[in-house]
């Protein structure tokens, strides 16, 4: 039965292929705009701050890194989620704590170890 699946290749014609190029084309050019877009957001607020940093007289900040933690940029998104959105009063104290995965029983190995070889077979 499988043997007698043919598939007629002159039902396709130039135009569908020409369509289907122009747009797998057309999609993967977008990703790749898309890609050094994204990547170079970073740099391009970087260099506008260290300029405003130099016209201040700063250099030395200037030279300096300029990168934030995780929790700072959680921070601020928080509070501007909070600001943007209205929502009930709360009390507006936001906290971020770093926690560590703590040992459980589950995540031990000597408990994922089969027994079948332990137990006498009689």
């Amino acid at each position: 039965m499988i043997l007698e699946i043919k598939f007629d290749l002159s039902a396709i014609s130039q135009f569908s292929i020409t369509l289907a190029v122009v747009g797998y084309l057309t999609v993967f050019l977008a990703l790749v705009v898309m890609y050094y877009v994204y990547n170079n957001i970073p740099k391009l607020i970087n260099l506008k701050i260290r300029q405003k940093l130099r016209r201040e007289g700063k250099h030395k900040e200037a030279e300096d890194e300029l990168t934030m933690v995780g929790e700072v940029n959680a921070a601020i998104s928080m509070a501007l989620y909070l600001f943007l959105n209205e929502h009930d009063e709360e009390s507006h104290t936001l906290t971020i704590k770093k926690v560590q995965r703590s040992y459980t029983p589950w995540s031990s190995r000597i408990y994922n170890v089969n027994d079948y070889f332990k137990m006498k077979h009689y």
